[in-house]
């Protein structure tokens, strides 16, 4: 018998139930301009996302059972299929168009409009569901017993663990609700210091942390393994390499530094040795890390997408039950010719017809990857920054070659490559999601419509938000390193114009090789050799939290349980933090972050800030133990 036939979701085909209405949509969009936002100013900050999935799902399960008091499953299903879409366009927005602001505060060209970064992550969202569309019959259905979509998965037993939706919407809006709190006592009323750096006198290496429950929150939800490879890199950068550079360099004055670096460190410590130099080689890690990863993926990628062509080949028509039921395929295919004429017409991307087409193919293959890939490593491991970077550099080449050089040339590669970076960071979602439909019984084409109204709404919402971070704080800045686009930048630059310090991007790929061939994945250390070590630090910390939690000597579902309200927990609180971002970069651009400024007022030293910093620091980790170890809970 056929797989599909075999299985049977949680909600008959048979049956209807409510999934598109008045309250899911208008909770859908609004979590997906929530979490796109919050998403956005943490990718900005720290160099990755999270996921918005569950915690949506959790939310919606909070209201809409106990809250409103229904019970509908497959309504709380398309709130968490619109909202998770706003957290993936982020992702794929805030990797490269920041690139954009930063040349244009070079005085190479014009900040991009807000509308054009609208047109671009509307017609990579759009790209991004329209491709899975005739892909979900081959991935979801036929490959059900093969490809197990771990966050889709996940994301399904939340929704049917329903008995216990308001206590755990609960979690989540308590994390919200105390990271706001601490964010504003930071860097709203800066009671206390946002981070503590110590360094020893005759060392030039520098250690610390900073103290934002956002930041730890990444930590915890990625685990011990992954802080810790990013921690290393941290090390590795301010504790090795920087004092070498100081070393051995004190009288010299080495590109791109205009001074000698002795004068360099004098002025600014080792965060200027850091800024001058070490980021270079750490996008040069970031780099070779993206196209080892992606080389690496290889042979699954290539088997990938000519097993997805054969399977669409074979798959004919899906059926006629209401779990069958797609966006109708004319459609997709007219509104998939519509983006591609876009994509040339628009005067942010400026490309050729053929060049048009090219974008879109390369999107298809990219998004066909994603798909599956997703739904085999999960959507942490899927080498979406790979497929950037590979993007990037055969664009910008083509670009080059064809005489489209300069700042025109290096403005069109990054906007070709930030859709097809939406592309696929759109396609895994939506098949993630698709597949917690699936197992529920939702209908597949009520959930595109919900991934439309999401890609939608975040579109619109992202190129206000990142005016507004670029207006409070400015990208590149110590609030927003924006470390992806920050590299993408460079690599358009090498490749147009070959003026950056190759010297420092080399030994950033070597290191990269050398951590590879000793077994250590590159990305999540490559980003550590990247970011300030205070950051890793921050993130180690609720790495060790988490391991402490998974290493505890109790019954496997209470640990379970322990560990997965902790995650809800900081979900919850990179949510808040998000937002009290945006409204203190609010605050900043009206001028108001003077007013609510209470160091200066209050007369508050370095050291009573430093110890406050400490103090608050570890209410925060208590916090995290009351809503995950010590939450009480039915037995």
């Amino acid at each position: 018998m056929d797989q599909k036939n075999e299985f049977k979701p949680y909600v008959p085909a048979e049956k209807i139930t409510p999934e598109i209405t008045v309250t899911s949509v208008i909770m859908g969009v609004l979590l997906a301009v929530v979490f796109g936002a919050a998403n956005a100013y943490l990718g900005l900050r720290v160099g990755m996302t999270v996921s918005a999935s569950i915690p949506a799902a959790v939310i919606a399960m909070g209201v809409i059972r106990i809250i409103m008091r229904k019970n509908s499953i497959l309504e709380s299903n398309f709130v968490q299929t619109t909202g998770s879409a706003g957290e993936s366009l982020a992702a794929g927005a805030i990797f490269t168009l920041p690139a954009l602001f930063l040349w244009a505060k070079e005085g190479l060209m014009e900040k991009p409009g807000i509308l054009e970064i609208t047109v671009i992550a509307l017609i990579g969202g759009l790209l991004g569901v329209f491709f899975m569309i005739p892909l979900r019959n081959a991935l979801i259905v036929k490959e059900h017993g093969t490809l197990p979509y771990p966050e889709g998965t996940a994301c399904a037993e939340v929704l049917l663990a329903g008995e216990e939706g308001g206590a755990n919407a609960s979690t989540v809006f308590a994390g919200m609700g105390f990271a706001a709190l601490f964010k504003f006592i930071i860097d709203g009323l800066k009671l206390v210091a946002g981070e503590i750096t110590f360094a020893v006198k005759g060392f030039a290496g520098a250690i610390g942390t900073q103290i934002y429950p956002a930041v730890m929150s990444v930590g915890y939800i990625c685990g011990a393994r992954i802080s810790s490879y990013m921690f290393a890199g941290g090390v590795l950068s301010w504790l090795v390499l920087i004092p070498l550079i100081v070393l051995f360099g004190e009288n010299a004055v080495l590109y791109p530094g205009t001074e000698t670096i002795g004068a360099i460190f004098e002025a600014n410590g080792a965060a200027g040795i850091w800024s001058t130099y070490i980021r270079y080689i750490g996008a040069g890690a970031l780099a070779a890390g993206g196209i080892i990863s992606l080389i690496k993926s290889l042979p699954l990628i290539v088997k990938t997408f000519a097993g997805a062509m054969k399977s669409i080949a074979g798959s004919g028509s899906a059926g006629n039950k209401r779990t069958d039921a797609d966006i109708n395929l004319k459609i997709v295919l007219i509104a998939i010719l519509i983006l591609t004429l876009l994509v040339w017409l628009v005067p942010a991307i400026p490309v050729s017809l053929v060049g048009a087409f090219i974008v879109v193919i390369f999107g298809f293959f990219f998004a066909t990857v994603s798909s599956r890939m997703v739904g085999l490593v999960g959507s942490s491991n899927n080498p979406v920054s790979g497929m950037a970077i590979a993007t990037l550099l055969i664009a910008t080449l083509v670009l080059k070659l064809t005489g489209m050089a300069g700042a025109v040339g290096m403005q069109s590669a990054i906007a070709i490559g930030s859709i097809i970076c939406i592309v696929a960071a759109i396609a895994g979602d939506t098949s993630q999601d698709l597949k917690t439909g699936y197992l529920l019984g939702a209908t597949p084409k009520k959930q595109q419509i919900g991934e439309v109204l999401g890609v939608v709404a975040s579109a619109f919402a992202i190129g206000g938000t990142l005016y507004l971070l670029d207006m409070a704080w400015g990208f590149g800045s110590d609030q927003l390193g924006a470390p992806q686009a920050t590299l993408m930048k460079l690599i358009v630059e090498g490749v147009m114009g070959g003026n950056l310090p190759w010297g420092l991007v080399f030994i950033g790929v070597f290191i990269a090789i050398v951590v590879e061939v000793i077994g250590i994945p590159v990305l999540p250390f490559a980003i550590g050799v990247y970011l300030p070590v205070q950051l890793n630090a921050c993130i180690m910390v609720g790495g060790l939290i988490r391991l402490a939690l998974d290493k505890m000597k109790k019954p496997e579902e209470e640990k379970k349980a322990i560990v997965n309200d902790g995650i809800l927990f900081c979900s919850g609180m990179i949510a808040g933090e998000g937002l009290v971002g945006i409204l203190l970069a609010l605050f900043a651009v009206f001028g108001l972050d003077t007013v609510v400024d209470l160091s200066a007022k209050l007369g508050i030293s370095p050291v009573v800030a430093n110890v406050g910093g400490i103090t608050l620091f570890a209410v925060i980790v208590l916090t995290v133990l009351k809503f995950s170890l010590w939450k009480k809970r039915k037995k």
